[in-house]
């Protein structure tokens, strides 16, 4: 990146607030951001106007087309691309785009997963602007971000119940900080995630079938060397990579998004980026550019990006990690403990709101981080358990302890606190180590979730976060505006949530066999291990009744989502079982046949030599390779019998029940007898690369 100067390079390609400022008029620029910071409706002129600039400014930076860029519920995006032409009298044409186009678009409604919403007839469906989340130039296009629903209003998206849950948090989370006389136009939560991939190279990712038909191997027996000796960690970045990040970063910087941070991980092959966070639906926008990006730059470099949660077994897997902050208008960050008393019990029950909403609302984390890949990673050494539980640390878990009891806390010198607890201490960044294993850690001034897939969106974990707040917001509100007495009502919530919430709260080792014990027989934590287990809790009654009554969701929209989520997850397995079954029938079958006739050339060769010659290796390895193909074709025949039943099942509930304790299982038997012979077979006649020239592939 020579010569680049970053600051010009950094939003280039972004109809940014700097270019709205320098390109609208002033009235125009005060209307529309009357709309994105309180959200105003938009005048129609002022629309107009907009629209205008923003094709002119479009057309100066080669753009031709524009698309309304949006988020069905397939979990990547999608765009329908229209010129800005307009034919004129002349017989030559005119570069028109009006505030109409730029409000609302109408694509396919039919054609995405609707889970039921919509029937195939019923094909109309609406985009609508998203003036909070700023307009690029994504391959000469316009892209525009934009909601989606149905032609009856259902949304048919992730943003539209994300930005109503970003409503519902604000609502409440107002009227907590009226009652502390806090001053705030709007309280917005923000997000940052850290993506973790891998990155293989585009001529041996050809290679292996599974990779490119499911996005993992659903075969490969570990090589010699995996991540035992925890030196690709931070190490240094091999040139061919560093090529890459460095395009990378360009291509980000171009489009606003704020990279910041990139190293190895952990496992061979593997690498994280982190960006700086942003507003909530803006970090979103961003996080599926990224993803998207990462593809497009790797092929550049002779690469694959991979983003799959668990693409090689034996080696750590890819994770997303939601660093989740709540904050004001003029700069509050509200899971900042402060220094002074009143900003620090304002801060406990904001902390506290998170507490008892992780806690009651531990199914509905869970099940917004629940995908077939995801599965596959939850609990494994690089990732939280399946299990919820927040982390806080020593120190602040020491002050909620002298709250609960009523005890001073011995911290720090006393400083009396108007909640009847002594000396709660400034403690705004790092006063605790992190703790690795935890789903939901607090991190000094805002907490990381830990359970994203690195190929999930993160609009699904904030929808539920940003619900479960604002619901304990709503509930203390509720309380507090009555209250005789401020201060002693305060004091009894604050300690009467730690009370009943105390269950959520663990510091230790969340990898321990002894903590699962401890989280669902004694605690009574959930341990929704797959998708299968979690998703059907969507529709728990709790749960409908919270995320309808706060208006993020519809009860159709609830019930579309989960037949969605769980037909995912069942197609997902399904490819991957017919995957599987076409590899081995086609390619490993066939080359373990091979290599047993050489064997058994080369054995009857040696021995019409000699009498004398034993044969020790042909014969022993042709005896098991013999018992591993007979094991493989009766593997191989199961999962055909499992595949021909999930095709007989119609009900979701039912096929995702049989896809976790049928068909998974005969999968993973069949990996085992075929990674078996994978070490058994000479390599020359192995049909697909090895996972020693995948994770090393790139240098």
């Amino acid at each position: 990146m020579e010569n680049q100067n970053v600051p010009e390079l950094f939003g280039s390609l972004v109809f940014d607030d700097r270019v709205m400022r320098a390109r609208l008029s002033d009235d125009v620029y005060a209307s529309l951001k009357k709309t994105i910071d309180e959200n105003v409706r938009l005048d129609e002129q002022v629309a107009d106007a907009v629209a205008e600039e923003m094709k002119n400014w479009a057309i100066e930076n080669g753009a031709t087309h524009f698309t309304h860029w949006f988020q069905p519920l397939t979990g990547v995006t999608a765009e329908k691309h229209d010129s800005f032409i307009s034919p004129s009298p002349d017989g030559g044409v005119l570069m028109e785009f009006s505030g109409k186009e730029l409000i609302k678009g109408e694509p396919d409604a039919s054609s995405f997963p609707s889970g039921g919403l919509r029937a195939t007839f019923e094909a109309r469906g609406y985009t609508a602007w998203d003036p909070t989340s700023f307009a690029f130039i994504k391959d000469h296009t316009l892209c525009i971000p934009t909601a989606f629903c149905s032609y009856s209003g259902e949304a048919l998206d992730k943003k539209t119940p994300l930005l109503r849950s970003m409503q519902a948090i604000n609502r409440q989370a107002k009227r907590i900080l009226k009652l502390f006389g806090t001053e705030a136009n709007y309280v917005r939560t923000s997000v940052g995630p850290e993506q973790e991939y891998f990155l293989v190279d585009q001529e041996v990712f050809n290679k292996r079938p599974d990779l490119i038909y499911t996005g993992r191997t659903l075969f490969g027996a570990m090589p010699p060397r995996g991540q035992e000796m925890d030196d690709h960690y931070f190490g240094v970045i091999k040139p061919r990579v560093n090529e890459f990040m460095e395009d990378l970063n360009k291509e980000l910087w171009k489009l606003g998004i704020l990279a910041k941070t990139e190293h190895n991980e952990v496992a061979p092959a593997q690498h994280e980026l982190a960006p700086i966070y942003s507003t909530t639906n803006v970090a979103t926008d961003s996080n599926q550019l990224t993803m998207e990006i990462m593809k497009k730059v790797a092929s550049r470099h002779g690469m694959v990006c991979l983003l799959h949660e668990k693409p090689f077994a034996g080696v750590n897997g890819s994770g997303k990690h939601n660093n989740w902050s709540i904050g004001t208008d003029t700069g509050i960050n509200l899971l900042s403990p402060g220094k002074t008393p009143y900003e620090n019990a304002q801060f406990l029950l904001f902390l506290c709101a998170v507490i008892q909403a992780v806690d009651d609302y531990q199914d509905l984390l869970r099940l917004s981080v629940a995908t077939a890949g995801n599965d596959h990673r939850l609990g494994a050494n690089e990732a939280p358990p399946a299990i919820i539980s927040v982390f806080l640390g020593d120190e602040l878990s020491a002050i909620l302890k002298a709250i609960k009891e009523d005890k001073p806390y011995e911290g720090t010198e006393d400083v009396v606190m108007k909640l009847g607890v002594h000396s709660i201490p400034s403690f705004s960044r790092d006063t605790t180590d992190r703790n690795r294993t935890s789903p939901f850690a607090f991190t000094g001034n805002k907490f990381e979730f830990r359970s994203l897939g690195s190929s999930n969106s993160i609009a699904c974990c904030n929808i539920m976060l940003n619900a479960s707040v604002a619901e304990s917001l709503k509930q203390y509100a509720d309380e507090l505006e009555g209250a005789a007495d401020f201060e002693t009502a305060l004091h009894d919530l604050i300690k009467r949530v730690i009370t009943d919430h105390q269950r959520i709260l663990f510091d230790g080792n969340g990898y321990g066999d002894e903590w699962i014990k401890e989280a669902t027989e004694v605690r009574g934590l959930s341990n929704l291990k797959t998708t299968a287990d979690a998703m059907p809790h969507l529709l728990d009654e709790k749960n409908k009744k919270m995320l309808m009554e706060h208006k993020v969701f519809t009860e159709a929209e609830l019930q579309s989502r989960c037949e969605i989520m769980l037909e995912n997850y069942v197609k997902t397995v399904n490819i991957e079982g017919n995957t599987m079954v076409d590899m081995v029938r086609k390619n490993y079958l066939p080359a373990i046949e091979r290599y047993l006739f050489r064997l058994a050339e080369t054995t009857s060769l040696m021995k019409s030599v000699s009498a004398n010659v034993k044969c020790n290796y042909e014969v022993s390895t042709m005896e098991r390779l013999s018992e591993l193909t007979d094991h493989i074709l009766d593997s191989v025949k199961a999962l055909e019998d499992d595949l021909d039943k999930f095709k007989s099942l119609d009900d979701v509930f039912e096929s995702s029940a049989f896809v976790r304790d049928e068909m998974l299982p005969s999968m993973e038997t069949l990996r085992g007898y075929v990674d078996e012979a994978e070490m058994l077979t000479s390599q020359n006649d192995w049909p697909f690369p090895s996972y020693g020239q995948l994770l090393f592939s790139v240098k």
